[in-house]
């Protein structure tokens, strides 16, 4: 038995049936000039299909708005990063997993090998395992990724998005700009006035809104904005390392630090310490996320709260609630970040 396709548009010619009328899978699979079985095969994720009869199969079921509601979908989630490692995306997966277990479904949990955009193999296990939904974390799809799984009635939403998406994509972020601002705020009225900054990657969305909070609080207090006291690498702990020993080693190095997340600023820990400064007596340091580690490092580190479970969370019910059939409170999300100070800040010492 064949499944019926119901277009969205048609193309004259491309299938029988005159546009708005349901043409079925043998229909597309005479206009591809393949057999019917070929066009379940790309259906289904198989990779043993020619990639060029995959595109023309993949085009003609976009041009008829293939929506594949026959088919159960499986009580998954995927749950992919783009860098599976840290204590950040253990924040992430328990937010997920609490709402998939309340909702009775499991976790697949995958990752692009540092990809923001994830490539044709992952796309064809998710199409073979017919999930209930996708979540993506700081990454994206592509134009035909997006339709590939249209066609297949699988939703997708992105969490802590890496870079501008179409406003037709669900998405759940934080207040990084206003993140960025508190924890500038905050050093600035301990009295501190030459304050650096750990930026990370200028292509994340995150970062750069991170450090726009940082220059707005420093413009706010009439303090100049120094680019010698900013450095950009990644978000992972040997960045904060490298990046905060440049600038603590400056002739006039700074006596705070902001650093973009918490694993760079206890890379600047280890700086300071081979650097024989103590912290907070001479170096202040304000990280961002509040992962785990924030709370046993020595000293305690002040940072910027990031709900990473509670994004994941939302996320998770935007997709389960789009998978049945339900409309979602909002399609795009933003939760509040707060300053949760520790002991990594003070006062700075008087010469």
């Amino acid at each position: 038995m064949t499944s019926p396709v119901t277009p969205l548009r048609g193309q004259a010619g491309a299938a029988e049936g005159a546009p708005g009328e349901t043409a079925t899978l043998a229909d597309i699979a005479r206009a591809a000039g393949v057999s019917a079985p070929t066009v379940s095969k790309v259906l289904n994720g198989r990779a043993d299909v020619a990639p060029a009869t995959r595109e023309r199969v993949e085009e003609l079921l976009r041009e008829y708005g293939y929506r594949r509601r026959a088919v159960q979908a499986a009580p998954l989630l995927d749950l992919v990063f783009h860098e599976l490692e840290s204590s950040w995306a253990m924040e992430v997966i328990r937010g997920a997993e609490q709402v998939a277990h309340e909702e009775g479904l499991s976790l697949v949990l995958s990752q692009t090998a540092g990809r923001m955009v994830p490539g044709q193999s992952w796309l064809d296990g998710v199409l073979a395992r017919r999930p209930t939904g996708v979540l993506l974390v700081l990454a994206k799809l592509d134009q035909a990724q997006r339709e590939q799984l249209a066609t297949r009635d699988i939703p997708f939403a992105v969490i802590d998005p890496a870079g501008d998406l179409e406003a037709e994509v669900p998405a759940v972020g934080a207040t990084n700009w206003q993140g960025g601002l508190a924890a500038t705020r905050h050093l600035i009225e301990l009295g501190h006035r030459r304050i650096g900054v750990l930026a990370g990657p200028e292509s994340m969305l995150c970062s750069r809104a991170r450090v726009d909070g940082y220059r707005a609080g420093l413009e706010t207090a009439g303090i100049r904005f120094d680019p010698s006291l900013v450095r950009a690498g990644d978000f992972h702990h040997e960045a904060g390392y490298a990046c905060g020993r440049e600038l603590l080693r400056l002739a006039d190095r700074p006596t705070a630090v902001f650093a973009g997340n918490d694993m760079q600023a206890l890379g600047l820990y280890e700086a300071a310490r081979e650097l024989g400064l103590r912290i907070p007596d001479d170096l202040s340091v304000v990280g961002f996320d509040d992962l785990p580690a924030a709370r046993w490092v020595g000293p305690p580190l002040t940072t910027v709260r990031q709900p990473l479970a509670e994004m994941a969370a939302a996320a998770a019910r935007i997709v389960i609630d789009i998978a049945r059939g339900r409309r979602p409170s909002a399609l795009r999300i933003e939760l509040a970040t707060e300053l949760v100070e520790r002991a990594s800040t003070s006062s700075p010492r008087t010469a």
